[in-house]
């Protein structure tokens, strides 16, 4: 019998989830160890822009992809997490990679670990990069999974470009409790000699941090405000840096914020060594780029399908402060459009701080059904996220069964059409997609 592609992967990743007893275990021993018993696939790799941060690596990592592709150029593409499928991570060349080639290069990595403990995620970075080194391209776009300085992605000498996005408070128990010491950590990332792209900070502590890092070790700094400029225009924004200067289209993704991290994106380009991206393919890039699970509007499916007309569906993955904060500004924005109401279907792992983001969309929100994030142990308890979302002034807050019953009981109360946002958790938006999409 021949197995389906996506069985045959599916085994050899939950075997993997149980070679070492911690899920994050931040190290790079295990990582080189890893990648040198499958030959090293980390010096082979095509000129790399490596991204962390706390919001916005996703995003930009679409972007400069769209603009790549645009321009004709072979993209590589490792993310994380994913929404439904493990195969999301890795692109190879411009395409997902297929499940019966992910299928082998993990039981590869499987076979050369010997059984040895490994976290889920360094083995299969490790198997992303044995992948993207088997298969040519012009750039590989290397997102972290957590911090920098000791994520199992930091392991290449010199990267043709480090990108650093908006750091906030995420993740704290591993990176440290101020933005000082997570921007000191997602630093890491800088290599000495290697352009440091820099993000607009929403504090003077983090740029502070990222400018003492470039210093210490020697890489040229370059900051948004300084080196480059992003300004909204009545069409789009304007980019200007000393490479580029260009009047642009509002990106395809929604959000005030994107108009940023496509200005990140931008900023990477003025400094990939041979690669040239013209402004009409960025135009191009623009129109078309995707990022499910970020402000993205459910247009089928079996949840849209129920909506009475004049409603509309949407989702979005963001669980901190900054997410909020984003999340805020766009209600802002709808409110002022067409004063549709707001309504969220809200569901957060219990290791992140649900009044954190709640408190900048209390304004916008006239009613809130919290939700358990479906196949999470550390989900937080719905009674809790009501409770968090009623402590922050949002009254109408109340625990619901599931996304369905509390989709349900948002059109049996709501008085006319709503703006419904499923939100709080990536793993939530996965869920959504995985079982609506």
């Amino acid at each position: 019998m021949i197995v389906p592609s996506a069985e045959r992967a599916d085994p050899v990743l939950d075997r993997l989830k149980h070679l070492h007893p911690k899920v994050i275990d931040l190290s790079l021993g295990r990582t080189f160890r890893m990648l040198e018993a499958v030959g090293s696939p980390h010096l082979r790799l095509p000129p790399t822009v490596h991204v962390a941060g706390t919001n916005g690596k996703g995003s930009t990592i679409a972007f400069l992809r769209a603009f790549l592709e645009a321009a004709g150029k072979r993209v590589h593409v490792y993310t994380s997490p994913h929404l439904v499928r493990f195969h999301e991570r890795i692109r190879l060349a411009g395409k997902l990679i297929p499940d019966d080639h992910l299928a082998e290069i993990l039981e590869e990595c499987e076979t050369a670990n010997q059984g040895q403990p490994i976290t889920y995620f360094e083995i299969t970075t490790a198997a992303a990069m044995l992948a993207f080194s088997r298969v040519p391209a012009d750039v590989l776009l290397l997102e972290t999974g957590l911090g920098g300085r000791l994520d199992s992605t930091n392991v290449l000498d010199r990267p043709a470009v480090t990108a650093l996005t908006r750091i906030s408070y995420d993740h704290t128990q591993f990176l440290g409790d101020t933005l000082t010491a997570i921007a000191g950590e997602k630093a890491g990332i800088m290599k000495p000699g290697v352009p440091a792209v820099v993000a607009p900070q929403p504090e003077d502590e983090a740029m502070a941090a990222f400018r003492a890092k470039a210093q210490e070790i020697g890489a040229p700094l370059f900051a948004a405000g300084e080196a480059w400029t992003v300004v909204p225009t009545a069409t789009g924004f304007r980019f200007d840096s000393p490479a580029r200067g260009v009047d642009l289209p509002l990106p395809g993704l929604p959000g005030a914020h994107q108009i940023v991290n496509a200005g990140v994106a931008l900023a990477c380009l003025d400094h990939l060594p041979g690669i040239r991206v013209p402004d009409e393919a960025v135009a191009r890039g623009l129109a078309t780029v995707e990022w499910p699970g970020r402000l993205q509007r459910l247009t089928r499916g079996p949840l849209v399908d129920r909506l009475p007309p004049g409603w509309e569906l949407w989702l979005d993955g963001g669980h901190n402060d900054s997410a909020g904060e984003v999340l805020g500004a766009q209600a802002a924005r709808w409110r002022r459009e067409d004063g549709l109401p707001l309504t969220l279907i809200f569901g957060m792992l219990a290791t992140k701080e649900p009044t954190d983001f709640l408190r900048p969309l209390k304004a916008h929100v006239t009613m809130l059904r919290a939700v358990a994030v479906p196949g999470e142990e550390a989900s937080l308890a719905p009674g809790d996220a009501a409770d968090a979302a009623r402590a922050v002034g949002i009254a109408d807050a109340a625990a619901s069964s599931g996304v369905e019953a509390a989709l349900a009981e948002v059109m049996a109360r709501a008085a006319g059409p709503t703006r419904v946002m499923i939100c709080g958790s990536l793993y939530l938006a996965g869920a959504v997609l995985a079982r609506h999409g």
